[in-house]
């Protein structure tokens, strides 16, 4: 490449899903690292920085595409970021290759070769491939396609410096053929340069087998998904009690109570910025300022469960255990329109439903993720609800926490099938590559964790923020107490519960664990109990939640949602009035 006519200003890791390019990435960019969507699309990709002879060359890590002829909102946008990057004649692609799998990788590579830009090929998992026996004549391979091929081992870094030493002999492809006769040209390369030789299953191999076969790895899974749980709540609770909790505590609660003083402790103002002081102090739980609740709930209460819940999924992600639970998952997934893939967000939303409202995003349709973010806010507790149903029916044991479970599973099930029936669309088929497994890289996995908390924190809380003053602002105009004025009769007669429930219902919009509180001291019966625990886990997630939903949704249907949400609460409810 004339270097001079034509300096590289961008470098676009392209290949197939489970590669390693976002370790390649890692590896290239360090820690300046952005991530952000697509234009017009939730489909996520990555830029960075990296130095090449005195210049700083953006390297961006395209979405994982099987193909050049789009099949799916990821692969249009692996497309669209080629073209775009052809248009400019100032980019160079480094297609990385699996090559553990070259005959499916190199159907991506040729159609590459047949466009107007250089390349550059990063053979990766060298070392998997040699260790299951795959011999490949990387020089060969490199005289048959006309580019540059270097053998590549990302978990390590081998052959990366390498890669970025030879991009000036990045070159636009030689290779000759027909798009009819490609998959024939593919077994012709494939037969000259790979050899294959008689290896025994791995440790790894064996385990591949005993995940993905039903009678097998379901009863694997749940024992992985209660790990999971115990593992998300050890880690959430450790950060909020000796992290969070004490910042919020001993540093920031000063620093409002001086803002209180100076506000007189009074007036619209400070019941906007500060909130109610509880016994002449603040509370973090119950004041609801945006400096005091509106900070502490996205910051102390809901960000430990995103940092632990995102360390997890990427461990799951890395170490390749999540495609095999998705497929385990599928056919149970496709009666409620959904594909195995929705399990992601389901299991986000156990520990806090704000990362399971954004885990929709791994969804390819509108109408996906319209029923995979309703069905998570309807019938999967977060964990501030599951203490709330404990804290209420932990005593009674299983006589009252397994009519709730019960119940909550039911509607999970029905009303995902209805939704499935009465939404316009199709339930897509899982299209998702079984990688091998293997241990994570930490340094890539440490920086997706971090790079998806920085878009929590930049673009989640100010939407939890407009949530806190919107319903500060319909409290100190009364609505509140009037909306409980017109409810009332509809939870006394059709739920069953006292008219003091009512203020806990609505209080439960903002914390289950204050409604709790309110709850406790009304001597409700068992059944009354139940009832008010389903109703208050069905009706609204948390505000930080519902902010998510408008954002991720749109306020169309979002609305949409919360009506579902309200009308199916009021029937399980009323049904559970007349059947207890």
């Amino acid at each position: 490449m004339n270097k001079k006519k034509n300096r590289i200003k961008r470098i676009l890791l392209i290949g197939n899903p489970n590669v390693g390019k976002s370790v390649i990435f890692s590896r290239l960019t360090g820690v300046g690292v952005i991530a952000s969507n697509y234009p017009g699309t939730t489909v996520e990709f990555s830029k960075g920085c990296v130095h090449y002879k005195n210049d700083k060359i953006e390297v961006i890590d395209v979405p994982g595409t099987y193909s050049l002829e789009p099949t799916s909102p990821a692969e249009e946008v692996a497309v669209d970021i080629l073209k775009n990057a052809i248009k400019k004649k100032d980019s160079v692609v480094i297609n990385v290759v699996d090559a553990t799998n070259l005959e499916r990788n190199l159907n991506l590579t040729l159609q590459l070769l047949k466009m107007d830009i250089p390349i550059i090929i990063a053979l990766n998992l060298w070392d998997e491939a040699h260790h299951i026996g795959i011999s490949i004549d990387t020089k060969k391979l490199q005289e048959l396609l006309g580019v540059v091929v270097i053998p590549t081992i990302a978990i390590t870094g081998e052959g990366i410096k390498e890669l970025i030493s030879r991009l000036d002999e990045a070159k636009k492809g030689s290779y000759q053929y027909e798009d009819k006769e490609r998959w024939h040209e593919i077994g012709k390369i494939v037969d000259q340069v790979q050899t294959i030789r008689h290896k025994h299953h791995t440790i790894f191999e064996k385990l591949s087998d005993l995940t993905i076969h039903p009678w097998t790895g379901i009863p694997i899974a749940s024992v992985i998904l209660i790990l999971i749980f115990v593992v998300i709540r050890f880690i959430g609770e450790s950060l909020i009690s000796y992290i969070f909790e004490p910042i919020f505590d001993y540093l920031w609660q000063p620093v409002v109570m001086q803002l209180s003083l100076l506000l007189n402790g009074k007036g619209i103002i400070h019941d906007i910025l500060v909130g109610e002081l509880i016994d002449g102090k603040i509370d973090f739980g119950q004041s609801f300022g945006l400096l005091t609740t509106g900070l502490y709930v996205p910051i102390a209460a809901v960000l430990p469960y995103v940092i632990a819940f995102y360390l997890v999924l990427s461990f799951l992600e890395d170490s390749g255990y999540l495609p095999r639970l998705a497929i385990l998952l599928d056919k149970a997934m496709h009666l409620v329109g959904l594909h195995g893939m929705a399990i992601v967000p389901m299991m986000l939303g156990l520990g806090c439903n704000v990362p399971g409202a954004l885990g929709t995003r791994v969804l390819e349709s509108k109408r996906e993720r319209f029923i995979a973010a309703t069905l998570m806010a309807i019938a999967i507790p977060c964990m501030a609800q599951l203490a709330m149903v404990f804290g209420l029916l932990g005593k009674y044991g299983v006589r009252g926490l397994g009519p709730v479970f019960l119940t909550l599973f039911i509607v999970w099930l029905i009303a995902g099938i209805l939704m499935n029936f009465t939404i316009k669309g199709e339930s897509p088929e899982i299209f998702v590559e079984i990688p091998p497994y293997r241990l994570p890289y930490f340094g890539a996995l440490l920086k997706k964790v971090w790079v998806r908390i920085r878009w929590f924190l930049h673009d989640a809380i100010p939407f939890v923020l407009l949530g806190v003053f919107i319903v500060n602002l319909l409290y100190s105009l009364g609505i509140i107490e009037f909306l409980g004025k017109i409810t009332a009769p509809v939870i006394i007669n059709l739920l069953g519960l006292p008219l003091k429930a009512v203020a806990a219902l609505i209080i439960g919009f903002l914390r289950k664990d204050l409604a709790v509180g309110m709850l406790l001291p009304l001597g409700l019966s068992l059944k009354q109990l139940i009832i008010a625990s389903v109703v208050l886990t069905m009706y609204f997630p948390c505000v930080a939640t519902f902010a998510i939903l408008f954002k991720e949704l749109g306020f169309i249907d979002m609305m949409k949602s919360a009506l579902i949400m309200i009308g199916s609460a009021l029937i399980v409810g009323s049904v559970l009035n007349l059947i207890l």
